[in-house]
């Protein structure tokens, strides 16, 4: 391998370390350093909080909901499948269990503890929870690169030198027995496509392209020939997503993670579902019952005197100690055969380096979602498999670098982003089927090099035909400029809000769905808000009651930034871009990436108000304004004013 190759690497894993580094410095920032008050203004601290319940889960593990008594419906960051510490201020013991988060639901917590029960400090009074900076994810990736940097004579340099450009990767020439009946003549392809890569290849899937289905067919004729793959994802979202489509196919389907981080619904594929349905699970509680019965009878001995007390503990401890010995070998037997009948192992790039698959290597690693993966995170699992497919869409969701000299300098460059690069090993899935032919114009052209199709059934979807109804307009950019309405910025989080610019969102959705409600025989709707800053988006949840709309229609209604709307898609979308000053300034707005995902969630209404005057110096939002002025798009803030 060339030098260049190797620096390249080299440098990689520097820019890791700097990014790393930036990373604990904002934790250290907003946390370490802070008191009590600014962790909670930070959104990294819940204090007081009280314990309404606590129960054992899959795999006696504890869960506990808990809840904030005070400073109720403040911003925070916790979030679902992060760490946190329970801690108490009762003593100066600096007492602290941690654990991770399952559930959230406004100001109550459901969190999963590694224990039977809580320590009798957690009934003390004076809990609260904080935050915790994952450092093992940034250990895993480091390990990874210096495998890849150092690796010699084996298949890791194999794939290496090939994904570096100095081998030429190569592809068999099978074709698909019978084409899949459910699937298009792109998702065919893809799939043939998969089946004949050798060492890498990309399935590029753009927005509504049933990427997915494709990906889940492919995995299946994959089995035919493979006892076993690995599927991973960056989130676990879409590692859930992936499991359940494989489960419903009948494959057995083990689910790797905290169970804290898996959907409830994919319980049972997990390996404390699985092993809880074992016929020998029963002999696991019993010995460890009795593992408890014999320290607890040796604790009768605290305090011991003569010889024979002394023996008698000493035989209780051992008894104990040999029942859980039992318990464990048992249980890693059972285990060990689970994993050796799973077709498909499903899992984050990081729960690949689990204890239990420390042994594992595979013909095949499945890496969906590449497009928000850093390379490091791939080379995670990849350093287990002997080829990779990749799928994901380069022109959605990048990953998050919060260092910008570590962005500047490459490391927010994935692996996609370089394969894709390497046509002859990618494949277009071109046809899709969430949007309006109107909706999917836009990206098509900016994006995708007009190569989408929407297939016949969204093609001409609209939510009802009467041409002189609002619903019946597929887009409107409803333009502010001109009403005044400023946007305002949070000191504290830096992020901007336009509460004007909410407030006319809300009465326009009022419209629509009142509008909606006159055409009884039509079905329930869903709808989603957008917003790119956080401020806007709290805003907008605690508002949105007050106008009252009529939700008679609709049948799933949600407020999230754009990543919250990754993967998901709504009949009806509206964007608040919020940002409105007399600077043209649009800050992460520029992020293009993140306004394709926001301007493809919508099936048949797309409606985006923003300020023209400031977003338009920008050459993105120039368009996008001149495509709506085009094709009859285009509405001023001013014809809604009276509502």
């Amino acid at each position: 391998m060339s030098s260049a190759s190797t620096d390249r690497l080299s440098r990689l894993k520097q820019l890791l370390q700097i990014e790393r580094d930036e990373d604990y410095k904002i934790y250290k920032e907003q946390f370490l350093k802070a008191s009590i008050e600014a962790r909670r203004k930070n959104g990294l601290t819940w204090y007081p909080i009280k314990i309404n319940e606590t129960e054992l889960g899959y795999g006696d593990l504890l869960q506990v909901d808990i809840e904030r008594t005070s400073h109720i419906n403040m911003p925070h960051q916790f979030s679902v499948g992060k760490s946190i510490s329970l801690f108490s201020n009762a003593s100066d013991e600096g007492n602290e269990v941690s654990g991770v988060i399952k559930a959230i639901h406004r100001n109550v917590i459901k969190i999963i503890f590694p224990y039977e029960e809580l320590p009798d400090w957690a009934y003390d009074g004076k809990l609260g929870i904080n935050a915790q900076f994952d450092e093992n994810s940034y250990k895993e990736m480091d390990k990874a690169l210096d495998v890849v940097i150092n690796a010699r004579n084996n298949r890791v340099e194999e794939l290496r030198d090939i994904l570096e450009g100095k081998q030429e990767p190569s592809f068999g020439k099978e074709k698909l027995a019978n084409p899949i009946t459910h699937l298009n003549p792109s998702q065919n392809k893809a799939v043939e496509f998969i089946l004949n890569v050798k060492d890498f290849g990309v399935v590029h899937g753009p927005p509504g392209t049933g990427k997915t289905t494709t990906l889940v067919e492919a995995i299946r004729l994959t089995l035919q020939t493979e006892k076993q793959v690995l599927v991973c994802a960056p989130t676990n979202t879409a590692v859930d997503l992936l499991s359940e489509k494989l489960n419903n196919l009948g494959l057995n389907v083990m689910r790797l993670g905290h169970p804290a981080r898996i959907s409830e619904d994919l319980l049972s594929t997990s390996v404390d579902g699985k092993l809880t349905a074992s016929p020998f699970y029963k002999d696991i509680k019993n010995l460890r019952k009795n593992a408890e019965e014999y320290f607890r009878m040796a604790g009768k001995y605290k305090r011991v005197f003569g010889k024979e007390e002394a023996q008698q503990r000493t035989a209780y401890y051992t008894e104990a100690k040999n029942c859980l010995k039992e318990a464990r070998l048992l249980e890693d037997y059972i285990v060990e055969n689970l994993f050796k009948e799973a077709h498909v192992i499903c899992c984050t790039p990081v729960t690949s380096t689990n204890r239990m698959m420390s042994k594992k290597s595979f013909d095949t690693l499945f890496f969906d979602e590449a497009s928000q993966a850093l390379e490091p995170m791939v080379w995670v699992p990849l350093l287990k498999c002997k080829r990779l497919i990749l799928c994901g869409d380069h022109c959605q969701l990048p990953p998050v670098v919060k260092s910008k000299k570590a962005a500047s300098e490459g490391l927010g460059i994935t692996l996609l982003d370089r394969c894709i690069k390497k046509k002859e090993a990618v494949v277009l899935l071109d046809k899709q089927y969430r949007m309006h032919e109107a909706i999917m114009a836009f990206s098509n052209l900016t994006f995708y090099e007009n190569k989408l199709v929407a297939d016949n059934s969204v093609a001409k979807a609209k939510l009802i035909n009467d041409e002189n109804d609002v619903c019946n307009r597929t887009i409107e950019f409803v333009d502010t400029a001109g009403c005044g309405f400023n946007e305002v910025q949070n000191p504290e989080s830096l992020s901007f809000s336009n509460k004007q610019e909410g407030d006319l969102l809300f009465k326009h959705l009022k419209l629509v769905l009142e509008s909606y409600a006159q055409y009884k025989e039509a079905d329930k709707i869903s709808v989603g808000i957008i917003s790119p800053y956080k401020e806007q988006v709290e805003w907008m949840k605690e508002e949105h009651t007050s106008y009252e709309m009529n939700l008679e229609k609709v049948n799933h209604f949600s407020i999230k930034t754009i990543d919250g709307f990754q993967g998901e898609e709504r009949d009806i979308i509206y964007i608040s871009l919020v940002r409105s000053n007399d600077n043209q300034e649009i800050g992460f707005l520029s992020d293009l990436r993140r306004m394709n995902v926001a301007l493809t969630r919508a099936k048949k209404k797309l409606v985006v108000i923003g300020d023209s005057a400031t977003i338009g110096s920008n050459p993105f939002y120039k368009q996008f304004i001149e495509y709506c002025e085009e094709k009859g798009f285009y509405k001023s803030a001013w014809e809604y004013q009276e509502y």
